[in-house]
């Protein structure tokens, strides 16, 4: 079998020059944490927002200068770790295990916060769903899923349109990381069966831009199809809190009435843009051998077995349970389960499970989310809000269709940076009072919607959403167990799609949708005599 991987981003030129990289990186970060001076508008924000008092209390800064300082420090962060993680100057694990290494050493937070950022419920909720892609690829299920979905489908474009636009919807209701776990070796198992058709000799001659094309198609419309309804994610059910603080509830089917459309509509333009970004550099043009051989096997296992009934009812179980159990279950505590039953259960190994794990992404993803708390704790991620929202002013679009179009995009940038529900918790009871003083009919849902819509496309970062993290973890190629995807190429083919997919939200959303559905009479009043009542 052909060994010869190649990734056709990070492959060669510059972006191979490791050293080079790290150098701009530490460069980037002494430049901005130790060399230039500190923003007068930082030292306001961590004063007047209780951020040096807080640092104060902490102990981490005695004074409002040194607690802008620590702020500095992070925004120098910033821009070093996603040169790290883009360009894989040193592991992406490694970087990820960076930023609560420099959190320590340079005393950014206090200890036990930052040990929180690798042993909270997020962490948890990735390391389970990793596992569970581990035991349903481990019992064949995953092929069986395969032929349920996409059996029926021939040739190339048919499977890419009904996986893309399905997805989207199905990421609207159910975990799109969970999901995630499951198709991604789906999508490998496909792959394998189209390029062994086409292959002879018995020598399989990879097609890399195939692999990456299913890829990319499956990570991008699960993450789309976050804008649909309340159960997509938790940054939703976060918005709907904070409209509750101004007494101007959403329900769960008032949502969907201006989510939900634009769900196909994004996942036939992912399948659109897909194909249009990948069809020429693709070498295996049918995907049906790679489906037959998938109905072949799963006929072949005959009916499901013990294994197979322990793994569906396991993920059944975790669905379930991150359905109902709310608050109090979270989605890490289910999601530890797939690291319990198959093993309680004999149906997998517990050293397959954790030789299966990519750990690579876990700590990733983990030093992501130490990052989102230096952002929003040291008050980085507020000045950087505040700095944005002032130039919106500055240009006119602070109000209506401008003030949407600005927080949606300062929304979607940012939720590339740190998570969804970070972003929406962090903006929402900054932008829902800029709404309500504009004195525009609807605003307070209107501003929440948009930035709330935009946390769902977090599609140019590896960092940006466990989605992502999960593709990259288990988007290995059968045969040799090699990664299939490089950081880089969320960038590469992930940023123009960020643009799309804002641009469907800023024209079907605000211009059609919120003009058809409408919003109720009364809530502005309602929501600004909340916010009166606050401030007295």
């Amino acid at each position: 079998m052909s060994h010869d991987l190649e990734h056709d981003v990070g492959g060669g030129g510059i972006l191979s020059n490791n050293i080079l990289w790290i150098g701009v990186g530490l460069g980037v970060f002494i430049l901005i944490g130790f060399i230039l001076p500190t923003p007068h508008s930082i030292l306001e924000v961590v004063e007047k927002y209780g951020f040096a008092k807080k640092m104060m209390d902490w102990e981490i800064a005695h004074s409002v200068a040194e607690a802008a300082h620590v702020t500095m420090l992070v925004l120098g962060i910033i821009p070093m770790a996603v040169i790290f993680f883009a360009t894989e100057a040193i592991p992406i694990g490694l970087t990820g295990i960076l930023m609560p290494t420099l959190a320590y050493f340079l005393h950014l937070l206090p200890r036990n916060a930052i040990g929180k950022s690798f042993a909270g419920d997020a962490p948890m909720f990735l390391l389970g769903v990793l596992a569970m892609g581990v035991a349903v690829v481990d019992v064949g299920l995953h092929k069986r899923l395969a032929a349920w979905l996409l059996g029926w489908t021939k040739g190339f474009t048919v499977p890419i349109f009904v996986l893309c636009i399905s997805m989207a919807i199905v990421g609207s209701f159910i975990s799109a990381h969970a999901m995630c776990a499951f198709m991604t070796p789906v999508m490998m198992a496909v792959y394998l069966g189209a390029v062994a058709a086409k292959s002879q000799g018995g020598r399989i001659e990879h097609d890399p831009a195939l692999a990456k094309f299913l890829l990319f198609a499956l990570c991008f419309s699960l993450n789309v199809g976050g804008v649909g309804s309340p159960a997509a994610g938790g940054r939703n059910v976060i918005m709907m809190g904070f409209w509750s603080e101004y007494n101007v509830p959403m329900d769960f089917f008032t949502w969907m009435k201006y989510g939900l459309p634009l769900v196909p509509i994004l996942g036939f333009l992912v399948a659109v843009y897909m194909l249009l970004l990948f069809k020429r550099k693709i070498k295996t043009t049918d995907l049906t051998p790679g489906l037959a051989a998938i109905k072949d096997e799963t006929r072949k296992m005959g009916k499901m077995n013990y294994a197979e009934y322990v793994t569906f009812g396991m993920l059944i179980l975790i669905l379930i349970l991150w359905i109902v159990g709310g608050e109090e279950l979270g989605l890490g505590g289910p999601s530890l389960l797939a690291l319990l039953i198959p093993v309680v259960f004999r149906t997998t190994d517990w050293r397959k499970i954790l030789g299966g794990i990519s750990w690579d992404a876990w700590f990733m993803y983990c030093g992501a989310l130490t990052l989102g708390a230096l952002l929003k704790e040291s008050g980085a991620a507020l000045w950087l809000a505040q700095t944005f929202l002032d130039i919106l002013s500055g240009v006119g679009m602070n109000s209506g269709f401008g003030l949407w179009v600005g927080l949606s995009g300062l929304s979607g940038i940012m939720t590339n940076f740190m998570s969804d529900a970070g972003t929406t918790a962090l903006l929402g009871p900054i932008v829902i009072p800029m709404g309500i003083m504009t004195g525009v009919h609807g605003e307070p849902w209107a501003v929440g919607l948009a930035v709330a819509f935009a946390t769902s496309f977090a599609h140019f970062l590896i960092v940006g959403t466990p989605n992502n993290a999960i593709v990259y973890g288990l988007g290995v190629y059968p045969d040799t167990g090699r990664r299939a995807i490089h950081p880089m190429d969320f960038l590469k083919y992930g940023f123009v799609l960020f643009i799309i997919s804002m641009l469907v939200v800023w024209v079907v959303g605000f211009l059609v949708i919120y003009n058809i559905v409408g919003f109720p009479d009364g809530i502005l009043e309602t929501a600004k005599t909340a916010l009166e009542a606050g401030a007295k």
